[in-house]
């Protein structure tokens, strides 16, 4: 972890805002770092960050801070704070491409309860990768209009032992067993993905822990162990 744009992805990872994250213009540092911690190889992420301005954006701070000025001070320390986040936040946009921009604009879409209030509240209870999961197969649905297919990768990329079962003899009908125990986290995993990707025209039938027997099928057929359907 050398560059500050890679600290903000790693502090996003751990569940900091970019606003958490204080730059500070190093006393000390190395001439071949952009990042001066007192660990090389640290892998936890500090609030308070060392910075030496000058491994890349010397045009920019070579006459900003010279050491025998010594006024305002808090001044300096907070432009030289915006200046890098500023900074940080362009690097961070240099290497997206369209895709990742767009995977983004859906992100905020959720935020902003475009999708509605129920959604962006059940978002809280993903991770950082289950959201871009989610927001990659969105993205996906708006290209191909496959509800059904979305849905099912959509549940088997959150739930490992996720088995979806489509029956559409009398009715249209997902059963869908999850393969964990209920609770209110997968509860709302479950339903988010429901209101996103269910055709309306669907119902659904979910089991948690235990699977409804099948014939034949024996690691569905175990006594104590089988959910009636």
């Amino acid at each position: 972890m050398n560059y500050i744009w890679d600290l903000l992805i790693k502090a996003e990872n751990v569940g900091l805002y970019k606003k958490d994250i204080q730059f500070i213009l190093a006393t000390s540092y190395s001439p071949y770092m952009e990042l001066s911690n007192e660990v090389i190889n640290v892998k936890s992420v500090e609030k308070k960050v060392e910075v030496n301005p000058y491994y890349r954006y010397y045009e920019i701070f070579k006459d900003l801070f010279p050491p025998e000025d010594e006024g305002e001070v808090e001044f300096k320390n907070i432009f030289f704070d915006l200046v890098l986040h500023f900074l940080a936040d362009i690097d961070l946009v240099q290497g997206m491409n369209k895709r990742e921009y767009y995977l983004k604009f859906i992100l905020k879409d959720i935020e902003a309860e475009t999708f509605g209030y129920s959604v962006k509240d059940k978002m809280k209870w993903f991770t950082k990768e289950e959201k871009e999961r989610i927001a990659t197969n969105i993205l996906r649905l708006y290209q191909t209009g496959e509800e059904i297919y979305l849905l099912k990768d959509t549940m088997r990329k959150l739930f490992k032992d996720c088995i979806i079962y489509l029956k559409c003899d009398v009715k249209d009908e997902l059963l869908i067993y999850i393969g964990q125990e209920e609770s209110e986290i997968t509860q709302s995993k479950v339903d988010l993905i429901l209101e996103i990707f269910l055709p309306i025209r669907f119902q659904t039938e979910i089991y948690w822990k235990q699977h409804f027997g099948i014939i034949d099928v024996e690691e569905t057929m175990k006594l104590d162990r089988i959910a009636l359907y």
